[in-house]
């Protein structure tokens, strides 16, 4: 075996040999993975009675050899028979077979370690065509790996996945390449707009603030300036989003129903990665921050702080400072509401439901293991709190733009 390991060469198989012939004999692998149509598995046949003694190869035959969606498939099934021979060097040469064919196997192989390679010649026939003995096998340079796309691709999924920490791992694997200035610039804003995503997710409300002030302006100058409709689109989005972050600062650490629009939507992005229990606790939270809000907005009076009551509600505001947990603060919220003769409030209505329509949700929640049990929350528990929520009109932020 070669000191360099084992290796698997896949090659597209067309009507004739002669090349493949020349690949074979170029790169001497000890695997070969023939990707060929129904017509040309005898040109399959034919390189095997001459190079089959001794080589380890499998034949995967398309039913359609115009099918790029097949030819696709075809090559990823290529990779997984060279990846179970414990291959070391992955080669694909493109030379032979459809153009579906070479295309589907560029587009399954790119990004994932594998050198194309292809034979050419130095002389042609009046065809076209290579004439025999003057092949030349050319490596190619797999674009991919010159471009980043598949840190990029990395960077994307776990963006869209809200795996802030992976993204920024892709994106200091982008900066390590030889970059344009200007894309040297982009990728370092684009770290600086993660970095304040990752604060937003963890409500560092002012760090996020602060990261996206300094960083999403520049990086969207730039995208326009390349014509990337794709990231201009998510950059303006998260303009968009950042109103919501101005609105929260704005009454910092006063319990405002933009807070708690921010505080659903986190809790989506923990249930959209099936983070249940994490999600439920947020919701937990969210129906007494509703009340807190519901109260604030309309009196300015803040639950846990006994400055911000009237004189006249003295014995109300003892109690606030001896709130222990979410029914002495809903109980609290209706008093208050009650004393001002406010009726039907949102604040009322919770504590009204308490003990009905909140009774379960809220039990799945105390039963939790992230709380006082020890049973996981299951998809229909978060569901079911996040949908008396949305009843009592009570909607998330909308959701951050995705790449």
């Amino acid at each position: 075996m070669s000191e360099r390991g084992f290796t698997t060469l896949i090659l597209t198989v067309g009507q004739t040999a002669a090349p493949l012939e020349h690949a074979l004999l170029e790169h001497a692998p000890q695997g070969a993975v023939f990707i060929a149509s129904q017509s040309s598995q005898v040109v399959v046949a034919e390189l095997l009675r001459k190079f089959g003694q001794g080589l380890r190869h499998h034949t995967l035959l398309l039913d359609d050899h115009e099918s790029l969606t097949e030819s696709y498939q075809k090559s990823l099934q290529a990779l997984k028979k060279a990846l179970e021979w414990e291959s070391r060097v992955l080669l694909a040469d493109i030379t032979g077979g459809t153009k579906p064919m070479v295309a589907g196997v560029i587009l399954a192989l790119s990004g994932r370690g594998v050198t194309f390679c292809y034979v050419g010649g130095s002389q042609r026939d009046e065809h076209g065509r290579v004439k025999s003995g003057s092949e030349q096998a050319r490596l190619l340079e797999d674009p991919t790996l010159r471009f980043g796309l598949r840190e990029w691709e990395g960077f994307r999924r776990a963006w869209n996945r809200n795996d802030y920490s992976a993204a920024l791992d892709f994106l200091q694997e982008l900066l390590s390449r030889p970059l344009s200035p200007s894309e040297k610039r982009f990728y370092t804003h684009l770290v600086g707009i993660t970095e304040g995503m990752m604060a937003w997710d963890l409500f560092r409300h002012k760090a996020a603030w602060q990261s996206l002030k300094a960083h999403l302006e520049p990086a969207l100058t730039i995208a326009e300036a390349w014509g990337h409709g794709a990231k201009v689109r998510v950059l303006q989005g998260l303009g968009q989003s950042q109103a919501l972050l101005q609105r929260i600062l704005d009454r910092e650490d006063k319990p405002t129903f933009p807070l708690l629009a921010d505080l659903l939507a986190n809790a989506e992005r923990r249930a959209a990665s099936g983070r249940y229990d994490d999600a439920l606790a947020r919701l937990y939270r969210a129906v007494e921050l509703a009340a807190e809000a519901d109260i604030y907005e309309r009196t300015g009076i803040v639950l846990r702080d006994v400055r911000t009551f009237e004189k006249t509600l003295v014995d109300l505001a003892q109690r606030s400072g001896k709130l222990s947990g979410l029914k002495e603060a809903l109980g609290l919220a209706f008093e208050l509401d009650t004393r001002l003769k406010n009726t039907n409030t949102l604040a009322q209505r919770l504590y009204g439901d308490y003990h009905t329509e909140l009774k379960n949700p809220l039990m799945r929640r105390h039963n939790s293991i992230l709380a006082h049990g020890t049973k996981p929350v299951e998809q229909a528990d978060y569901e079911a709190l996040r949908d008396y929520l949305r009843g009592q009109g009570l909607e998330a932020a909308p959701p951050w733009p995705r790449w």
